[in-house]
């Protein structure tokens, strides 16, 4: 177990909770975001800390945070998101938004290796976490896939008012982009429409949900579709729940790719596979599907190359 005060990063990152714990409002402010970004730079550097060997202390606190974080990013997107729709093209000016480059470069590594590992475009794609300020599915609509249709699942109702009022001023892509309100645990037929889901960071607060989410996809997804979903590695898992590969029951994981640069999540793509459900002998209506798990090393995406190939090794379970 790790304690607080052996690892300078972790002893940061609590003394950052101490002060972002007693702030009064997550919404955008001078204090705010200077927290926040301090512990984002705490949390950005490689580290091979692992989370899960925390002392409990800190697993709890890490836990919080976690919610913390989302909690204000999700008061971050709406606020700009207000400030966009007062524009009457808000579409040209997606860049006011601070950690817009950010989703530039994610945007682009997620179509790497979504190209990588594919052999054709997709017709359908859902994003499922949506929010209020969608960029992940506008960057890729308005940049890599021109032709694509994008289905964007949030349970706000309010966060998709926000995400439609943007795209209704660009016929174009209106045409193209859906919202739907409602809980994706709810959604079952639907989902074998999509030739790629994407699954937001912050759709389950943790690894017992996410995976419950993981599990439901496999369930109703179309043998053959991708997956694609993020997690976190390393110090950065204080800012977002991680999952592990072997973890995508009923997939057969592809890749999995670790920035090391200011893009904070990992990405993880992996395959639906084409097996029946096993239904288990105690009744209970659960279901165990089988895995491939691909791991890979560390990788340190650059934009600027289409696609810095890793040694991988896959194990099936």
């Amino acid at each position: 177990m790790v304690c607080p005060n052996s690892n300078p990063v972790v002893q940061k990152v609590c003394e950052l909770y101490d002060q972002i714990s007693r702030l009064e409002n997550l919404s955008p402010s001078k204090d705010v975001n200077m927290l926040f970004t301090d512990l984002v730079y705490t949390c950005m550097p490689p580290n091979p800390i692992d989370v899960s060997k925390l002392c409990p202390k800190i697993q709890k606190i890490r836990s919080h945070l976690i919610k913390i974080c989302g909690e204000a990013e999700g008061l971050l997107e709406s606020h700009f998101s207000n400030i966009l729709g007062s524009f009457e093209n808000p579409l040209d000016h997606l860049d006011i938004f601070p950690y817009f480059d950010n989703y530039i470069k994610l945007s682009l590594l997620e179509y790497n290796i979504l190209t990588k590992n594919t052999t054709k475009i997709p017709n359908k794609i859902a994003f499922i976490g949506s929010g209020p300020l969608p960029l992940t599915s506008l960057v890729l609509a308005t940049k890599h896939l021109s032709s694509t249709y994008f289905h964007n699942y949030d349970i706000d109702v309010g966060a998709n008012s926000q995400a439609a009022a943007l795209v209704a001023a660009d016929p174009g892509l209106s045409e193209r982009m859906t919202f739907h309100t409602t809980d994706i645990m709810d959604v079952t037929c639907a989902l074998k429409d999509y030739d790629v889901v994407f699954l937001a960071a912050l759709v389950g607060m943790d690894k017992e949900d996410k995976v419950k989410v993981v599990d439901h996809l496999a369930k109703y997804m179309a043998p053959g579709a991708t997956l694609m979903l993020r997690s976190a590695h390393g110090a950065r898992a204080f800012l977002y729940p991680v999952l592990d590969p072997c973890d995508l029951r009923g997939f057969e994981v592809l890749s999995v790719y670790h920035p090391t640069d200011e893009v904070i999540n990992s990405v993880i793509i992996a395959r639906k596979l084409s097996l029946p459900i096993v239904q288990p002998l105690d009744g209970l209506g659960a279901y165990v599907l089988p895995s491939k798990c691909a791991c890979a090393e560390i990788h340190a995406f650059n934009p600027l190359n289409k696609m810095n190939l890793i040694e991988e090794f896959t194990m099936e379970e």
